[in-house]
């Protein structure tokens, strides 16, 4: 009998998703607006803190994975990280009172990469090691859907109420809120987990286990896994060209006020939200190398569509398109990787995924996307201060790049065996 997903373990999965990705968007914005506004508006401290625990969680997750597959364990894994995660979100602001103002930026620096390991261990080294060990091939689809759901739910409800929160009880306390809300959350998913009657602990360590990963065998053998990967790196490359700039290309080049442009953003974000799982149970229907080359094919033409809109209801229209599809593609290539990854070795590949999802994809998409500004840019003053304002361009090269993502995906296979029993 395959195994099913229980009201239990999905819940557990909805709050623990839910509250990682809360922790999450309030790093990957509000912590960058604290270091620039409170302690030094130097945008290198920015990207140095941004690239810093960029590879920190990469390296915990693939390390921290690859210690619970030998541990055969997740709860704890979770249950742990998300206490500290919870106190070291509240501690970021102190950072701030640290003199000079150069160590305040590297205390600052240190307390997010510290954070980091937190949540990377009990987000994205426990939580998508979980999701394989309690679903097979027939339901995976469905909840890897609840973590697209719950990753844009959080990008809404941080990025929709942050600023009235901050502005009403400023950075410090709103740090502590976060913190309480990551933990009260995040602790109570981790408490409903039930761990896999087929996960055991391992009779190697940890290293040995990373290790064999990379004989010659084990990379053969597990060659359509990494051409998926490869598949999400391309594709994460061409996103993070664009989606950086996204508010700031409707403000300023497109002319929307900033109201109207977070609207666009905010309905195209509630459609996919509501369509989450519908996506993930046709994936597990149709299967996940179709749906993700449709994917593909779909997203880069909804792009250049969305390049050439310029009234509301156009933009917001394509504007969905390419979030819908986005999520599409989110939720098949992550199923599809999952499959793939080797049973006793689920926590170490979530950390692989890390690499190309996250961090190859962050290193060199803002920078194509920063290299087309300064060269086709619009010039613009704000303040008396001068700057360039991307052009439509950077959705044309950004379909381009995703597009590349096809051909490694196209030569993987998709993973098909005897189901899982029980």
């Amino acid at each position: 009998m395959a195994k099913s997903l229980t009201r239990r373990n999905t819940l557990s999965v909805y709050l623990v998703a839910l509250a990682g990705n809360i922790a999450f968007s309030v790093e990957n914005q509000y912590y960058n607006v604290f270091l620039y506004n409170e302690i030094a508006p130097v945008p290198l401290y920015v990207s140095l803190m941004v690239m810093i625990t960029a590879f920190v969680s990469t390296i915990t997750a693939i390390i921290m994975g690859a210690f619970s597959d030998v541990k055969g364990k997740r709860r704890s894994f979770m249950l742990y990280g998300f206490i500290f995660w919870a106190f070291t979100t509240a501690m970021f602001p102190f950072a701030a009172f640290v003199r000079p103002v150069i160590m305040a930026v590297i205390t600052a620096i240190l307390f997010d990469s510290i954070m980091s390991f937190f949540g990377a261990t009990a987000y994205d080294a426990a939580l998508k090691a979980y999701v394989i060990d309690i679903t097979t091939l027939d339901n995976r689809g469905k909840a890897v859907g609840i973590i697209e759901i719950m990753t844009l739910l959080a990008t809404l409800i941080v990025y929709g109420v942050s600023g009235l929160i901050v502005a009403a009880i400023n950075y410090y306390n709103y740090f502590i809120l976060i913190g309480l809300l990551t933990g009260i959350i995040g602790i109570t998913g981790s408490l409903l987990v039930e761990e896999s009657e087929d996960l055991m602990p391992l009779t190697i360590n940890t290293w040995k286990h990373l290790k064999s990963t990379f004989n010659l065998d084990n990379l053969k053998g597990n060659k359509d896994c990494f051409l998926v990967l490869l598949g999400i790196g391309l594709w994460a490359i061409g996103f993070q060209i664009y989606f950086p700039f996204i508010l700031i290309y409707l403000e300023h080049y497109v002319g929307l006020e900033l109201l109207m442009a977070s609207l666009v953003v905010f309905i195209a974000l509630m459609v996919s939200i509501l369509l989450g799982i519908p996506i993930g149970i046709l994936i597990d229907k149709v299967g996940r190398k179709k749906i993700a080359i449709i994917a593909v094919l779909l997203q880069s033409i909804s792009l250049i569509l969305f390049s050439y809109s310029f009234e509301i209801i156009t933009l917001i229209i394509t504007g969905i398109l390419w979030v819908l599809f986005m999520s599409m593609f989110h939720i098949s290539s992550q199923t599809w990787a999952n499959d793939l990854y080797p049973k006793e070795k689920a926590g170490q590949f979530s950390g692989y995924f890390l690499i190309f999802n996250v961090l190859i994809g962050m290193l060199l998409g803002p920078f194509i996307g920063n290299l087309i500004a300064d060269q086709w840019g619009s010039p613009i003053i704000i303040d008396g201060i001068p700057g360039l304002v991307p052009p439509p361009l950077i959705f044309f090269i950004a379909a381009f790049v995703i597009l590349f993502s096809i051909i490694p995906i196209i030569k993987a296979k998709e993973f098909r065996h005897i189901k899982e029993t029980q």
